[in-house]
């Protein structure tokens, strides 16, 4: 391409450039994906290489633009939003230059899924607690454990992995992070169905999984450390996500509101003015903290985000099910199956008050993230933690 200034001009260059050279209309999606990669445009903030060009992001926004009016496909960012939200910038920050070019191209296109295997039946909230063994054996990892809440896991070909490699050490010393092939032998995936009928959550048994030490990101027992870049990341894609104004769950229920004047009552009036202006700073801390971000790394403010959104969509649905009244109660279809995304918006009223429920767990449970606000963001004496320093294997289970 064309060299030009890495400015707002310049990137409209250069997606003019890609869109010459790669008409929508009779490229395919998947070669247009690639060539987008390969441009610089896919991340412009990312490394030349890697997807990007080293620009400031708040510039994606122009490319997006550009891009969107000419009605060129995106990577269909829902369904790939663990790969895009948490594994990517987690790659771009601990892993070798071996690794990103490996993962980086193929996770953006959305040829490979990713999930999340973080979370296990003994060790949610305190995730350090985790008990998955990982050991060495010559050049490779045997794992064995179990994993749960894992979204995706059905789908996903690639999980980011965090295991206990030292059970000597107090337990968020002795933990390695890894990256998973999905495929291999002993990778066991079973569904989990949930309170809306679906299963887009699994359980995940690891049964013997040899895992080759280049797929290890980080140093031995420094997981904890690239983990909490992990988290950190998730936070902020789940709470900060981009929005227009009555983007998410406000959406529905205003529409319903001044369409259907029947249903209006003062004290609904009421509270759906109050939830409109806390859903319209949510949105607009989340674009200042995206913002913020285009300068760093983040840090505990997402907690924040992600508190706050949690909170917002379990308080507006229900709002929404009270104002359609009986016909809130109704829901559209209880059949078990493994969707390969979360619809909030396309969905019913049912649908968005019953999955709403999980926003305060998924993610980092909201008691969780209050105590990162209180200890991080402003600053509180951080609560008493006797089981800082001990030994993982002589904690109590």
């Amino acid at each position: 391409m064309t060299a030009v200034a890495l400015d707002a001009a310049g990137l409209r260059c250069r997606a003019r450039e890609l869109l010459a050279a790669h008409p929508p209309a009779t490229t395919d999606r998947l070669a247009f994906l690639q060539a987008r990669f390969d441009a610089g445009l896919a991340w412009v903030h990312f490394p030349e290489g890697l997807g990007g060009l080293g620009a400031p992001s708040t510039l994606q926004a122009v490319v997006d633009a550009e891009l969107e009016a000419a009605d060129a496909p995106d990577n269909d960012p829902r369904r790939i939003g663990i790969g895009l939200g948490m594994a990517a910038p987690t790659l771009l920050r601990h892993g070798t230059d071996e690794q990103k070019r490996r993962f980086l191209r193929p996770l953006w296109t959305g040829q490979e899924v990713w999930c999340q295997l973080f979370s296990e039946p003994g060790a949610g909230s305190d995730l350090a607690a985790l008990g998955t063994r990982a050991v060495r054996d010559g050049e490779d990892w045997i794992v064995d454990g179990q994993k749960v809440w894992t979204s995706s896991a059905h789908l996903a070909r690639w999980a980011i992995l965090i295991a206990r490699t030292d059970p000597a050490l107090p337990k968020h010393q002795g933990i390695t992070y890894f990256l998973c092939d999905m495929t291999d032998l002993g990778v066991e995936v079973r569904p989990l169905r949930q309170l809306t009928g679906e299963a887009e959550f699994n359980e995940v048994f690891l049964t013997g999984v040899r895992i080759p030490d280049t797929h290890r990101l980080g140093a031995v027992g420094d997981g904890w450390r690239v983990a909490r870049t992990t988290l950190m990341n998730e936070r902020v894609s789940i709470g900060g996500m981009r929005l227009p104004r009555e983007g998410g769950m406000i959406g529905p229920v205003a529409r319903t509101w001044r369409e259907r004047p029947g249903l209006r009552t003062h004290d609904l009036h009421q509270r759906l003015l109050t939830l409109w202006v806390e859903a319209e700073v949510a949105r607009l801390t989340g674009e200042r903290l995206r913002q913020q971000l285009a300068a760093g790394q983040p840090g505990p403010e997402g907690s924040g985000m992600k508190l706050a959104f949690a909170g917002l969509n379990q308080r507006i649905s229900g709002l929404e099910v009270e104002l359609r009244g009986e016909e809130g109660l109704l829901y559209d279809d209880w059949t078990m199956r493994r969707p390969e995304l979360v619809d909030f918006t396309g969905r019913d009223a049912g649908y968005r008050y019953l999955r709403a429920k999980g926003n305060s767990i998924e993610g980092g449970t909201s008691e969780i993230l209050l105590n990162i606000v209180a200890e991080r963001v402003l600053g509180l004496p951080a609560e008493p933690r006797t089981d800082k320093d001990v030994a993982w294997k002589d904690l109590a289970r």
